[in-house]
């Protein structure tokens, strides 16, 4: 009876070990707006995101809010679809032309810094492993700047390859 006991304990231990759901997760994004991620899980279908990346030789923080949707991909159950929306800020980098210099020089330029912010859309495809506390992931994050270098800049095209460790 004891050894029964024991064979049903570590059988229910090894099921409830690979159903663990993942609170954290640390990694790394490269893209247009490649740098470093933190994601705290709230449940299966919610986290949150803070992005710390470099773009346009600036340096941004972008805190996001992800909804997660599993099952949509019938072939795969590791396999989750994700979107979501946030905001960034930071700041941005760039030359300008300086036609004021008494000097004549063909390349008069210097260089300007000025804050930025705006807000941000997601959309990921991001593959988890069984054994291995990792993610993959392929994402879409739109963007656009509510000011900085010129008054409302949109980019919708910011691609990016993700690899998280869970914890």
């Amino acid at each position: 009876m004891k050894r029964l006991l024991l064979i049903l304990t570590i059988i229910l231990s090894a099921q409830l070990g690979f159903a663990q759901q993942y609170e954290q997760a640390i990694g790394i994004r490269g893209g247009r707006s490649s740098g470093f991620e933190y994601r705290a899980y709230a449940n299966e279908t919610l986290s949150y995101k803070v992005l710390l990346s470099t773009r346009k030789r600036g340096l941004q923080l972008t805190g996001m809010k992800e909804f997660h949707q599993h099952g949509l991909f019938d072939f795969s159950d590791q396999l989750v679809f994700i979107y979501g929306f946030g905001a960034h800020v930071g700041f941005e980098k760039w030359n300008a032309y300086n036609p004021n210099d008494e000097l004549y020089q063909p390349y008069n330029y210097e260089s300007r810094t000025g804050p930025i912010a705006g807000l941000d859309g997601l959309a990921a495809v991001e593959y988890t492993l069984r054994d291995v506390p990792l993610n993959f992931g392929i994402e879409a994050k739109p963007y656009f700047n509510l000011f900085g270098k010129n008054f409302f800049q949109l980019y919708p095209f910011d691609f990016a390859v993700t690899i998280k460790y869970l914890f």
